[in-house]
């Protein structure tokens, strides 16, 4: 099969504990694009976050290249960051969701279309955040009134226990889950977007308006909020650190977790050998 199109996962499957590309994987992501494979980063993160890792593989302000950001709320051309698709979520939705944060004390993320506010980080947020080169905004007051006019696209909940972000799930009414899309993601985070968003339709919208079929494409991920885009694509491919769940999803395991270049062993495997 030739492939036109990996859609790859950023945080714990492409970058490791530095958020930066691994140079053999930066190497052999420059020799698929000279042959004209596209290689897409599909991310929970917004589109301005991923600009070092666009200059690690030279797409950062190209043409015809593209980014899956808000786990598919929003796809963009990299040039002049031109939107494609957006998909927003409601100030109500994000406030009810606001509210049950509240009572967990967890700390929270508000994302707009070019900013994030995050709710009362701890230490081990702020250093996560920094490491990712990520712009954010902290505010401390419990109350989201000043989001009420802005195009809101994705909110989270921060927690390292898997398990108290479970409880959390299992409190919010059904009405509001099935109002939203949650998923977990980087083994801290559960999150929210729009009724219907995922990675995999925005793949598959992405691939719609590039003429490439879903057999074409290879997705690679570790975790929930990549399981939609490894099922939908040709080669669903899960980094060795991934979630059960993701592994049971794959074609393919890769030997190699995120810390030692997994997406390069996948692309030497499928792609260039």
């Amino acid at each position: 099969m030739k492939y036109k199109l990996i859609a790859c996962d950023l945080d714990e499957t492409l970058l490791n504990d530095h958020k930066n590309i691994g140079e053999k994987t930066q190497k052999t992501i420059a020799k698929i694009r000279k042959l004209g494979i596209k290689f897409v980063p599909a991310t929970g993160r917004g589109y301005r976050s991923v600009k070092r890792t666009l200059n690690q593989i030279g797409t950062w302000e190209q043409p015809n290249q593209y980014v899956i950001s808000y786990n598919g709320s929003i796809i963009i051309e990299n040039y002049h960051e031109k939107i494609i698709q957006k998909t927003l979520l409601s100030f109500d939705k994000i406030e009810q969701l606001f509210q049950i944060g509240l009572k967990f004390q967890v700390p929270m993320h508000i994302y707009t279309m070019d900013q994030v506010f995050v709710f009362r980080p701890d230490a081990d947020e702020i250093d996560y955040l920094d490491r990712g080169g990520a712009s954010y905004q902290i505010f401390e007051q419990p109350q989201i009134n000043f989001l009420r006019d802005q195009p809101l696209v994705k909110m989270l909940y921060k927690d390292l226990n898997r398990s108290k972000l479970k409880q959390i799930y299992q409190y919010i009414p059904q009405n509001l889950l099935n109002e939203t899309t949650a998923t977990f993601s980087s083994n801290r985070y559960l999150e929210f977007n729009e009724v219907g968003v995922n990675k995999g339709k925005g793949l598959l919208e992405l691939a719609k308006i590039l003429k490439i079929k879903p057999k074409e494409i290879v997705a690679i991920g570790d975790n929930t909020n990549d399981l939609s885009m490894i099922k939908v694509a040709g080669l669903g491919i899960a980094v060795q650190n991934a979630t059960p769940d993701v592994k049971h999803a794959a074609t393919y395991i890769t030997q190699a977790d995120y810390k030692h270049d997994a997406v390069n062993e996948a692309i030497e495997k499928f792609i260039l050998s």
